[in-house]
């Protein structure tokens, strides 16, 4: 198992000796589930995608035409990290919502 430094910030111990405070990236399994009531967003929602295609396995896309909305599942498997940010600037669109659902499925970096 290949383990992956991350520095999350210092601490300065009793003797002030600095010491690191560390975590272990892994790659998780989820699927992101978005629901787009704007239309005008969906050209930045593809451009976001794209950015983070190294980690998407596939996806799914439902047009819902008598509720006017659109439903997109992502099926990812990418550090915890890059799903987050990429949830995150996904809800930060006008008119899109997202939420991730993890799976209990983790493998090292």
């Amino acid at each position: 198992m290949r383990r992956v430094k991350k520095i999350l910030s210092c601490e300065v111990d009793r003797r002030y000796k600095v010491t690191e405070r560390t975590h272990y990236m892994n790659k998780r399994v989820a699927v992101i589930s978005i629901i787009v009531e704007d239309v005008n967003s969906v050209e930045k929602l593809n451009a976001l995608l794209s950015q983070y295609r190294e980690g998407i396995i596939g996806r799914m896309g439902l047009p819902y035409r008598e509720k006017n909305v659109n439903i997109i599942c992502v099926a990812v498997d990418a550090p915890e990290d890059q799903i987050n940010a990429l949830t995150g600037k996904i809800g930060r669109l006008s008119g899109v919502y997202a939420k991730t659902n993890y799976s209990n499925v983790a493998t090292p970096v």
